[in-house]
């Protein structure tokens, strides 16, 4: 080949080249979207080919993201705006974000023609809604961000959501969205399948939509269910907010729907079977069982055995010795206790517990350990019209009755022989353990006035003594340190159809003759018949006498037994 040939072969194949190089920059229009491959990365720029006689410069502003991090790197690809073909240095002007920003626009226009759903994150709180960045700044109406009217809609700000484009402007550059209309186009969906699956019996997944006191609402889908307090748990609800939280995913059972009203009853605790049905089983009459105590009312306390069986343990079965008025003070919610089954009514579904059967009845251990006829020693915890009671062993007290507090003398009230806080010695002469009473007896340590009367006076004997009270029948006269006997109406020297009380008080000293002396009744029978009474010499010889020996500072001393015969009386009838 010669060197002509040659040289007209390069200019050929030259030529071809610059016709190649012209068509592709005749491609090249200012405003066009074009795709280059970045080539290098300076301080302050990116540069990026495309094709041209030279190379195009885009701030690198451009490819950095909100940390300052470089989002490309040399040999990629991107597309680019061609803003101006040459500048005065010779260098194509490129724009990747506004190439960005023509492309995502070209996205919104088609998603808005053909209703599809974009994908956004919420930046900020404005007047009447929120702003959303889809690419492109795009508002939200504050109407219909949700189905339902949302209180506070900053707290949604950086959540990603999905929308539906319902209105454009790119010239003035506005976009509306809506989440609403994605929201119920779901909601369509879902309702759609659930009522495939909507079934009594069936058993779906919902989440907690609402809590109030009579109960929860369950989206299960496009569909509301109530969830009744009685229908979640087997045991005590005191209100559903003990169970659930707003959000909650929970398992549901459907008892009830409508496919009318579309209304859905739901339940949780029918996910389990009755417990009651194996209550009579689990616990029988007379087993231990352990609980919580749920709830104190002024009768006793509510203990939980398992979720939905409590037993009541009433305040009479909370303690063998005390008398319990407020459980509060034995027991307090949230105690763990230990509890006997006393009674079981499966058809009431009630279970009766004892706490004091957890221990030995103390009244059947006093019966081993003082049986009738000990004597013990103790001290007097409390007065009363009808007697004394003393501390036996912590927490029992035994009663002395006034009738056991003397051999003769009648005691009206029992401060005449004991005060509170004496230390007594006393004999048990009856233990009622199922009544929780002991009776106890003093009188053996006191002086016996009755021996002493027997041993020293015979029927026929004269007696001076004081009348102690005056009935129809007769007069009730003390003859010797507080023992009675009695003269009966026909023994008294009375005008016929006089009445005693015309003739005799009470204070009276009179004159008697012993007509017999009962010594099983411990009783004396007297007669006044033929009895001379007492002058009045000895009549002051008497009283002075007595106002010595009983120290009754000049008050007549029947006067005063007039007052305790009346005493006694109502004391008997309180008794």
């Amino acid at each position: 080949m010669t060197a002509e040939s040659e040289d007209e072969r390069d200019s050929e194949e030259y030529r071809k080249l610059l016709e190649l190089y012209d068509e592709s920059m005749r491609n090249l229009t200012e405003g066009e979207i074009v795709t280059g491959r970045i080539i290098g990365v300076t301080s302050n720029a990116v540069i990026v080919d495309v094709g041209y006689k030279s190379e195009g410069l885009i701030p690198i502003e451009e490819f950095t993201d909100r940390g300052g991090e470089l989002s490309v790197k040399v040999g990629e690809e991107v597309d680019v705006l061609l803003e101006k073909t040459e500048d005065l240095e010779g260098h194509v002007l490129l724009s990747y974000s506004k190439a960005l920003r023509m492309r995502r626009w070209t996205e919104v226009e088609r998603a808005y023609k053909d209703g599809r759903i974009i994908k956004g994150r919420i930046t900020d709180r404005i007047k009447g809604g929120l702003t959303v960045d889809v690419g492109l700044r795009a508002f939200l109406p504050g109407s219909l961000v949700d189905i339902k009217p949302v209180k506070n809609l900053e707290s949604l700000r950086g959540q990603e959501l999905e929308f539906k484009v319902i209105s454009l402007d790119r010239r003035r550059n506005n976009i509306v969205l809506s989440r609403k209309a994605v929201l119920e186009t779901e909601l369509v969906k879902k309702k759609a399948e659930t009522l495939k699956r909507l079934e009594e019996g069936a058993r779906l997944r919902g989440t907690v939509k609402n809590i109030t006191d009579y109960g929860v609402f369950i989206d299960l889908g496009g569909i509301d269910g109530l969830l009744h307090i009685t229908d979640i748990s087997w045991g005590r609800v005191n209100h559903p907010s003990e169970h659930f939280s707003v959000g909650d995913e929970v398992e549901v059972v459907v008892l009830k729907f409508d496919p009318e009203t579309e209304r859905v009853s739901l339940g949780y605790k029918q996910r389990s079977d009755d417990p009651w049905t194996l209550v009579d089983k689990k616990y029988p009459i007379g087993s231990r069982v352990k609980g919580r105590v749920v709830s104190i009312v002024d009768y006793g306390a509510f203990v939980e055995i398992e979720e939905g069986v409590e037993g009541l343990i009433h305040v009479s079965e909370m303690s063998w010795t005390k008398k319990v008025v407020n459980p509060a003070k034995i027991l307090e919610v949230g105690d763990e206790v230990e509890a006997i089954v006393s009674e079981l009514d499966m058809d009431q579904r009630r279970i009766s517990l004892s706490l004091r059967q957890t221990e030995r009845n103390p009244w059947e251990e006093l019966e081993d350990t003082h049986p009738e006829g000990s004597v013990i020693e103790g001290k007097v915890r409390n007065l009363t019209e009808f007697g004394a009671f003393v501390e036996i062993t912590e927490g029992i007290d035994g009663l002395i009755h006034v009738s056991d507090m003397s051999w003769t003398k009648r005691v009206k009230h029992p401060s005449e022989v004991l005060k509170k806080g004496d230390t007594v010695k006393a004999r048990i002469t009856n233990i009622d353990v199922e009544n929780q009473r002991v009776s106890l007896s003093i009188k053996e340590f006191m002086p016996n006035e009755w021996e002493d009367f027997a041993e020293r006076h015979r029927p026929g004997d004269t007696l001076d003594g004081r009348v102690v009270n005056v009935t129809d029948f007769g007069l009730f006269i003390d003859i010797y340190n507080g023992l009675e006997g009695l003269a009966h109406v026909s023994e008294i020297d009375v005008p016929a159809g006089a009445k005693l009380e015309d003739h005799f008080k009470v204070g009276d000293w009179v004159r008697t003759r012993i007509l017999r002396i009962e010594e099983e009744e411990k009783k004396v029978g007297l007669s006044m018949r033929g009895v001379s009474q007492p002058s009045e010499e000895e009549l002051a010889e008497l009283q002075a006498a007595a106002a010595k020996k009983g120290g009754e500072e000049g008050e007549p001393r029947g006067r005063k037994r007039e007052a305790d015969h009346e005493a006694d009386k109502e004391s008997e009838e309180a008794e």
